[in-house]
């Protein structure tokens, strides 16, 4: 339980900024207040340059200043987004390290994670990431612990997997500081009446997710998801999951439409794109990390699927260095 001053959050807006976790976050907070009838927390928000800043839907922000030192905070939150490896700001990461240093808590929505761990404030603690960002992510950073659940809470740190999850974390912050009273409270003033742990997962369940239910069919796709790297033989594959061969084969074309060959290969091919979208990795890095011998058969498989060549995804400028409010350097 905390005391009568009010906790102090700041939120650090980045550019491309998931607006609904930031949303999420906040109202949660508000409300806390609301049905606290007192001043529980009291937030200020914040941008590099202390200027607008659009949210991924293109929503602009106003903030309340640039970030600065001066002022006093118990808790910064990251809100990040799309492409969150394109806006690294110099600026943000001494700002963070500043309040880690004077012990503040320090949180991340959604890819807001990925500016904590270039700042080194993620060593030694669980974090957690969108999943779609994962692959990237674990290619970056891969001396951090990092899980696929929807939120981690460890000391004082904590991340989400972003959406929905952000209101499930706030919920358990507020918890935490309150009592389970207060979260409850909370919760039904949003009719959240189905509040997530952290240790659930962040995606559908797969028999969900592809609308499919045969047992042997799905057992066949995890092990798929699970040796992207790596690719299983046809013959491996059916063997883990009991099946002939040529089950295997009927079994993806009749729910599939599909070989699973074909499928196996599209769904490296997609892991590939999302590597080359959010990391630094060579091509030939890439190819390798998504099971492929070769750049040349990589690029051609590439651009059989996609209709362009993986270079096609670096094609346009992408910011190292940036000046705030997401304007590439000139």
């Amino acid at each position: 339980m905390r005391g009568e001053v009010p906790e102090r959050l700041g939120y650090l807006l980045v550019p491309q900024f998931s607006m609904m976790s930031f949303t999420a976050s906040i109202e949660a907070y508000r409300a806390a207040n609301r049905v606290g009838g007192r001043q529980l927390y009291d937030w200020r928000l914040f941008t590099v340059d202390g200027q607008p800043v659009e949210g991924g839907n293109g929503i602009a922000i106003m903030p309340h200043s640039k970030i600065n030192t001066t002022e006093k905070l118990d808790t910064i939150i990251v809100c990040s987004g799309l492409d969150p490896q394109n806006y690294l700001y110099p600026e943000a990461i001494g700002w963070l390290r500043h309040w880690s240093s004077r012990g503040a808590v320090l949180g991340g929505l959604c890819n807001g994670t990925y500016l904590l761990a270039q700042a080194g404030l993620l060593n030694n603690y669980r974090c957690t990431v969108h999943w779609e960002n994962l692959p990237g992510f674990l290619e970056t950073y891969p001396e951090l612990d990092v899980s696929m659940k929807v939120f981690e809470v460890e000391r004082n740190r904590f991340t989400c997997a972003g959406g929905t999850a952000a209101l499930d974390m706030t919920l358990h912050l507020i918890g935490e500081q309150h009592g389970a009273s207060m979260k409850a409270a909370v919760s039904e003033q949003f009719v959240h009446t189905m509040v997530r742990e952290g240790a659930a997962p962040q995606r559908m369940d797969l028999r969900q997710r592809i609308g499919v239910s045969h047992p042997k069919l799905l057992a066949a796709i995890r092990e798929i998801e699970g040796h992207l790297d790596e690719p299983l033989s046809r013959r491996d594959l059916a063997d883990r999951v009991g099946l002939s061969t040529r089950q295997l084969e009927r079994l993806f074309r009749v729910y599939m439409g599909q070989t699973p060959t074909r499928y196996y290969l599209e769904a490296r091919l997609r892991h590939a794109r999302q590597l080359l979208a959010q990391t630094s990795l060579s091509i030939l890095e890439v190819a390798l990390a998504s099971g492929f011998a070769s750049a040349s058969h990589f690029a051609k498989s590439y651009r059989a699927l996609f209709g362009h060549p993986p270079r096609h995804e670096r094609a346009l400028p992408t910011p190292v260095a940036v000046q705030a409010g997401g304007r590439a350097a000139t």
